[in-house]
């Protein structure tokens, strides 16, 4: 018997909205992990830098229910929950796992993403200066997660989809992976050509604002 509009409404609600809550739940869920784990080892973190270098500072910030930045040293890495729920177009490489074909609302996923900051970009309000993304993050209705990133020691451990749920062992491991990738992915030098130039506006401006863009893509 075919249905009408109405019980197709309520079908979809069904078979796909309630389960787009669960995503969103586990999702939740995990970003309060990372957070905590975040916070953690912040503090532990900063006892034992004190103790090597007084000048280098550790700090933990809250901004959010779905945003925080953890810096260390100098470095920013903002953590950032997307509150929609996300597919994956038939290419991608989770839409061809048994684990998947099974039942196809196992590939909607929410979305955790960790980007790369200087720290000095936000402590002289240099608007200009970018951000480097770190990984994503991605987690379904059943906990199972796997991770992207342009890093592959990020990205490593993290990547079995179907056969691994988020925990906060995975959730530590994925934090201090990203803490050192992002301390080892350092500043270069821009281009000289890109800086041969500068209007007086550009240096009235603020000596810490300069709309020279900084980042450690630059290299």
């Amino acid at each position: 018997m075919e249905l009408n509009l109405h019980q197709q409404i309520l079908k979809v609600i069904k078979e796909k909205s309630s389960v787009k809550q669960d995503i969103f739940h586990e999702t939740l869920t995990a970003f309060k992990s990372i957070k905590d784990m975040a916070k953690s080892e912040a503090e532990n973190l900063k006892k034992e830098v004190f103790v090597i270098d007084k000048r280098v500072t550790i700090e933990f910030r809250d901004r959010s229910e779905f945003m925080f930045e953890l810096k260390v040293a100098g470095d920013l890495l903002v953590f950032q929950m997307h509150t929609n729920i996300f597919e994956f177009d038939n290419s991608h490489f989770i839409k061809k796992a048994p684990y998947v074909i099974k039942d196809e609302m196992r590939s909607f996923c929410g979305l955790i993403s960790v980007y790369n900051f200087l720290a000095d970009s936000f402590k002289y309000y240099r608007v200009n200066d970018v951000g480097y993304l770190m990984a994503r993050l991605f987690v379904n209705k059943e906990s199972q997660y796997f991770v992207e990133s342009k890093n592959r020691k990020i990205t490593l451990g993290h990547n079995d989809f179907g056969n691994e749920k988020f925990s906060n062992e995975r959730a530590l491991n994925l934090l201090e992976t990203i803490i050192l990738a992002s301390l080892e992915f350092d500043l270069f030098t821009p281009p000289y050509e890109t800086q041969k130039e500068i209007t007086v506006s550009e240096i009235n401006e603020s000596n810490n604002n300069i709309s020279i863009q900084t980042g450690k893509r630059l290299g």
